[in-house]
């Protein structure tokens, strides 16, 4: 397993300056006075501990963060002013601000810090030069501080100068939250206890089609559900009706079939699926066998039969990754079948016969759906890195923290 370092090799921290790269790019909304709002804190509660911990250590905790797309170009819409509170809220700490991240004011105002302070810096976005990683940019970020931390995994795909760039020119470490995802990632796919299997669902193959080329060489059971279902199963000859499928990918899938069999990895596709003629809630619906779909219809969950035998190989798995519903779980009676799967997973992680790490927007709100989510042994939030993970990508946030 490789070893990152983390905040306790960093040494004393009595007076340090210590720049932690968060994700507040956080959901917000407006208020009645028309403020700009969080309106759900789970990153900003996932960096708490690490600030809370720094500080306790008597570090100056200088707080860099992006959020939206602004370009290089300054926008008030994308301040992160209205974060401070917030941040304040979930530390129970004082949070200072101040309307930039780099230059000899934002260094003055952090030499002014009293030991244990947290300090809040502008959208390093607004400079067009953090998402090109501009040396110059980095090094001006690195003159606020003596110790760098990453706590955003949800951006270590990027090598951006706040990510990557900075790490390069301090000392720099893990904070608690990546950590401990790290170590979760680790022991589901980089070094995990065998039968692994992987549930992997969306709308398309072409947005997953890294992830299962990776995945039926690393695990043992490949659950396929979503609309990327009915594009291996037009592949195989099986009428798919008027459902979502990417009929031009048919070659890729019978691809990803053979490169299953040859590494002894079990495909599970649906063997009976629940159809409508139209995608709204609580429309006319039936379950069908997988060879019975007529030209009208639509795909629109995996059945019961299907969700049963899959049931029935997950009770001898010892690790599970989750990424993406098994149906369009956002609509009823559409969800039953991610929801039926996810309750099995969350009872077999309680009974402490499986490990199982989750991530991904439309999977986090799906195993909350389901109202397993506190079951399951991790929740990744981030999208894209952990994506990128699960293709077998390096993550250049992560690969500059290894220890030496």
């Amino acid at each position: 397993m490789a070893t990152f370092k983390n905040i306790k090799s960093l040494g004393p921290l009595k007076g340090k300056r210590v720049l932690l790269r968060a994700d507040l790019n956080v959901p917000m909304k407006l208020d009645d006075d028309g403020n700009r709002i969080v309106s759900d804190d789970t990153r900003i509660l996932s960096v708490t501990p690490t600030i809370i911990a720094l500080c306790q250590q008597g570090a100056r905790v200088i707080v860099i963060s992006h959020f939206g797309r602004p370009k290089g170009q300054w926008n008030e819409d994308m301040s992160l002013e209205p974060l401070g509170q917030p941040l304040a809220n979930a530390t129970k700490l004082a949070v200072s601000y101040i309307n930039d991240c780099i230059g000899e004011e934002v260094v003055d105002v952090i030499d002014a810090m009293e030991d244990g302070a947290v300090l809040l810096l502008e959208n390093v976005r607004f400079y067009a030069e953090e998402v090109s990683n501009d040396p110059d940019f980095a090094k001006a970020l690195s003159e606020n501080a003596d110790f760098f931390v990453n706590d955003a995994f949800s951006c270590t795909h990027r090598a951006h100068a706040s990510t990557v760039g900075v790490a390069e020119i301090l000392p720099s470490a893990a904070g608690l939250a990546l950590e401990k995802e790290l170590v979760a990632l680790e022991n589901a796919l980089g070094n995990p206890k065998h039968p692994v299997a992987a549930v992997v669902g969306g709308a398309k193959v072409s947005s997953k089609l890294d992830v299962l080329t990776h995945l039926v060489e690393k695990v043992d059971h490949l659950i396929i559900g979503g609309g990327m279902a009915n594009t291996f199963l037009a592949a195989q000859g099986i009428d798919v009706g008027g459902s979502l499928c990417e009929h031009d990918l048919a070659e890729t899938a019978l691809k990803i079939l053979d490169n299953a069999t040859k590494n002894n990895c079990k495909i599970h596709l649906p063997i009976d699926v629940v159809v409508a003629r139209e995608f709204k809630a609580n429309v006319p619906c039936q379950i069908i066998n997988i060879n019975d779909v007529a030209k009208e219809d639509m795909i629109l969950d995996v059945g019961p039969a299907t969700i049963k035998a899959i049931e029935m190989d997950l009770k001898i798995c010892k690790t599970l990754i989750w990424n993406g519903p098994m149906g369009a779980f956002e609509i009823e009676p559409f969800d039953k079948a991610t929801v039926s799967l996810a309750k099995a997973a969350g009872a077999l992680t309680a009974a402490g016969s499986l490990i199982s790490v989750a991530g991904g927007g439309d999977t986090v709100a799906a195993l909350n759906h389901a109202g397993v989510a506190e079951q399951f042994s991790h929740i990744s939030t981030a999208g894209g890195a952990f994506l990128e993970w699960m293709e077998g990508k390096e993550l250049p946030g992560v690969k500059v923290l290894l220890a030496e």
